[in-house]
């Protein structure tokens, strides 16, 4: 028994690390990429490690191409995409937890099946619509299509479903109402599925190229992948160096914020999945 257990402990640490590195390795080979001088790229053999580091790389890649802009893109989309989320999810989330009212199973059930639907099926219909409406090429057609996020009602439900009802009977006494209790009580508490909602919304929406490349045409608003898009073609896909300088500069953000937001992370997605 104690010689299993010992070969569990080895074990499982060196899997976890060959895991991580399976994980890690194309990222790792972006940024060995990135930083490669041109002469290098191409060679026969595979070579982690570059003779001599290239910064030239990243120098070129915002030179012949907007990136600052499509970054700033980026962050006005997610941003404006997160908060609306947030203003729809968690006053539905709190209602399906804590309120009772007709056909609540139903709504709930609808949740459910929303989950089960890829955003694909509709992309159509509402690329129609904004068309209808001439809203193409603008951030709005980016935000609009995702304002309502059925992830993030069962999200939010699930971690309010595990907070007392007590607690929100006591502020009705003290007089709040139900908006107050909302954001002035039930929000707060829910921060850590706020931080592991928002990780997943904006790592989703800052990697969507799907949408982005359907709703859009004009550069000035393109989002990172997109932009990187157009870096490529005007390159004619023969420059990697700054191609992959670009998808670092790109990428980085969000493990950037997801090292800082990881404890956070963790602790919404427990918090998530106490109470059904």
């Amino acid at each position: 028994m104690n010689t299993r257990r010992t070969l569990s402990r080895m074990v499982s640490p060196v899997l976890l690390i060959l895991g991580a590195a399976f994980v890690l390795l194309p990222f790792f080979w972006m940024l060995s990429l990135s930083i490669k001088p041109a002469d290098e790229i191409f060679t026969p053999g595979l070579d982690l490690f570059p003779s001599r580091i290239e910064w030239r790389n990243y120098a070129k890649a915002f030179a012949e191409v907007e990136l600052t802009r499509f970054l700033f893109n980026g962050a006005i989309v997610c941003l404006g995409i997160l908060v609306f989320q947030i203003l729809f999810a968690v006053p539905c989330a709190y209602a399906l937890a804590h309120r009772d009212f007709a056909l609540k199973p139903v709504v709930f059930g609808l949740v459910l099946a929303g989950l089960l639907v890829p955003f694909h099926v509709t992309a159509i219909p509402i690329f129609l619509a904004l068309a209808e409406v001439r809203m193409l090429n603008t951030y709005v057609a980016l935000i609009v299509p995702f304002v309502a996020s059925v992830f993030g009602i069962f999200l939010f439900r699930q971690f309010f479903a595990s907070v007392p009802a007590e607690l929100f009977d006591a502020a009705r006494v003290d007089g709040l109402s139900e908006t107050a209790i909302v954001w002035r009580i039930a929000f707060p508490l829910a921060m850590p599925a706020a931080t592991a909602f928002a990780i997943f919304s904006v790592t989703a929406h800052w990697n969507d190229l799907f949408w982005p490349l359907i709703a859009t045409s004009d550069r000035a608003i393109a989002t990172p992948p997109r932009g990187i898009l157009y870096f490529r073609d005007e390159e004619a896909g023969s420059d990697f160096g700054p191609l992959m300088a670009a998808a670092t500069v790109v990428t980085a953000p969000l493990i950037i914020g997801f090292l800082f937001a990881q404890r956070a992370f963790v602790r919404g997605i427990v918090a998530g999945g106490i109470k059904g």
